[in-house]
């Protein structure tokens, strides 16, 4: 009889051996195999020699689930109710089976079978939006997702917890802080590293991301580790958070700025802390609105022919022929928000052909003011549109917004504060 997915098994190949646990696969070519130190190793089925040393050694279920199925977990009245979100991503993953890698298969429902210290925190409703590596994220899912959130409000979540892929949380969180005026946090959270490493981040960023969607907040935060511990997580705004690091725990920052809170952990109590000073958004209070709380306003609507464009030393006017036809161009510039001076001409040809062109800087703090050097002035000549400090891919997502829901006034939406994404005055960020 051949081993089955859960057996431990003796893998031969080559002149290496090793021993784990066999997981299931996808791929009739491929076998994964678990080892000990909880790392994943991906192998050819047909150049290794599998022998069975334990049948049943380890229980392997169901891992994936599709989009669109919702679930509930009920711990009792006295619970606040907090709506699980997931679009796939680290937190909720399973391995690829054809190489080895962690891939995003999992029900958010499953996320607290995984997490048990989720239990007795809340209630939970559990939805799927979509199950996929964030690299895969489209401004299509962005809609779904603020659909869903809207929908998860309305039938009464006191908070919501989004579950999302690192790579490109930044983006599809500033899409939701336009797309939506929330009466509840919306916290997104992920993983740096998945549930199979033992350095993974997952318990410890799930939990914190339930307890910050219990806070006070009502706007979109990224809940993630704060440092390399496991004491805590930053409570960064959507709308100036950067993933800095490939692979830290404490990957994301808050750049121009400080953070809005954190989430203490320890396995016996968890505390949120928002700045005294900072400018958050606040739960309606009860006497406020009788229903205040299932009030949500939606605008998810993007325009998708828009792209972010960085420019680099040498480059050819002609790199930017492929602009050519779009809504809008974001042009990450250097310093100040400058460009070589050969490219000018060709922005003011998108500008003439009605493509709204806007700068940000490629600095990580600061802002853009081209009224110091000739290029600057050059450039406010040719139509482009200053974005104040606000981060390049912030800006894209607000210009693929602006273009969709405020296409009348394209220019002065861009120079305007919507979400936090713009501040009045640059501040320190270190």
């Amino acid at each position: 009889m051949d081993p089955e997915p859960g057996d431990r098994v003796r893998v031969e190949r080559a002149d290496v051996a090793d021993e784990g646990v066999l997981m299931p696969s996808s791929d009739d070519e491929r076998l994964v195999l678990k080892l000990d130190g909880g790392y994943n190793v991906g192998l050819d089925r047909d150049a290794a020699a599998v022998e069975l040393v334990e049948a049943g050694a380890y229980e392997v279920g169901e891992t994936e689930t599709e989009p669109g199925t919702r679930s509930e977990i009920d711990f009792g009245e006295d619970r606040p109710q907090i709506a699980l979100i997931s679009t796939g991503g680290t937190i909720a993953s399973t391995v690829d089976y054809r190489t080895g890698a962690v891939t995003a298969q999992f029900d958010a429902e499953d996320v607290l079978r995984a997490v048990p210290d989720l239990a007795g925190r809340a209630n939970y409703t559990g939805r799927v939006v979509a199950n996929m590596l964030s690299e895969n994220m489209e401004p299509s899912v962005w809609r779904e997702l603020a659909d869903a959130v809207a929908e998860e409000v309305e039938r009464g979540a006191d908070g919501v917890v989004v579950m999302h892929g690192t790579d490109t949380m930044q983006y599809t969180a500033a899409a939701l802080s336009f797309a939506l005026d929330t009466p509840v946090p919306v916290v997104f959270t992920g993983s740096q590293r998945s549930a199979d490493r033992p350095s993974s981040d997952n318990v410890v960023n799930a939990v914190c991301a339930v307890e910050a969607a219990k806070s006070d907040l009502a706007e979109v935060v990224v809940c993630m580790h704060a440092d390399e511990t496991d004491d805590g997580c930053v409570l960064h705004r959507g709308t100036r958070v950067r993933k800095n690091h490939t692979s830290r725990r404490d990957a994301f920052e808050t750049v121009g700025g400080e953070p809005l809170g954190r989430v203490d952990y320890t396995p016996d109590e968890t505390s949120v802390s928002l700045r005294e000073d900072a400018d958050y958004q606040s739960r309606p209070t009860d006497d406020e609105s009788a229903d205040a709380s299932a009030e949500v306003g939606i605008a998810a609507d993007m325009a998708t022919d828009v792209a972010l464009v960085k420019f680099t030393p040498g480059m050819d006017p002609a790199a930017l022929d492929y602009l050519d036809g779009k809504r809008g161009v974001v042009v990450e510039g250097t310093g100040l928000g400058h460009v070589h001076t050969d490219l000018i001409p060709r922005l003011a040809e998108l500008v003439d052909d009605g493509t709204t062109v806007v700068m940000t800087s490629q600095c990580l703090a600061g802002r853009v003011c081209d009224r110091v050097y000739d290029t600057g002035r050059d450039l406010l000549d040719a139509g482009v549109v200053e974005a104040g400090d606000t981060l390049p891919g912030t800006a894209k997502v607000k210009l693929m917004w602006a273009l969709a829901n405020r296409p009348e006034s394209v220019e002065r939406v861009m120079q305007t504060d919507l979400a936090g994404e713009l501040t009045e005055e640059s501040q320190p960020w270190r």
